[in-house]
């Protein structure tokens, strides 16, 4: 199992719910409200007069098999609109309840 930590412009949110579903990824935990700055390029996201857009946050586990095909997805998304934001990250799940 895996996890997939996904941060995002807010207007990706029915985007990646809908690649969610189609990639049945069911189970997630959502963050609505989440303030960053790229590692590369792109508008900060602070929520404030200067930069007033905002990021949203996403982590899901899935099995193995799934994690390419999701990424997959999830950086052409990104390079359809490179400066709104995306990152998806990939951890282990070493045990779960």
């Amino acid at each position: 199992m895996k996890s997939v930590f996904i941060t995002f412009d807010q207007a990706f949110y029915e985007r990646i719910l809908a690649l969610l579903d189609r990639q049945n990824c069911r189970g997630f935990s959502y963050w609505q409200q989440v303030q960053g700055r790229g590692s590369v390029k792109g508008e900060p996201h602070y929520g404030s007069h200067a930069w007033p857009s905002m990021c949203s946050a996403i982590i899901t586990v899935v099995d193995d098999a799934k994690v390419d095909s999701l990424l997959d997805a999830l950086h052409k998304m990104d390079k359809e609109t490179e400066q709104l934001g995306l990152r998806a990250f990939v951890w282990n799940v070493e045990k779960t309840i």
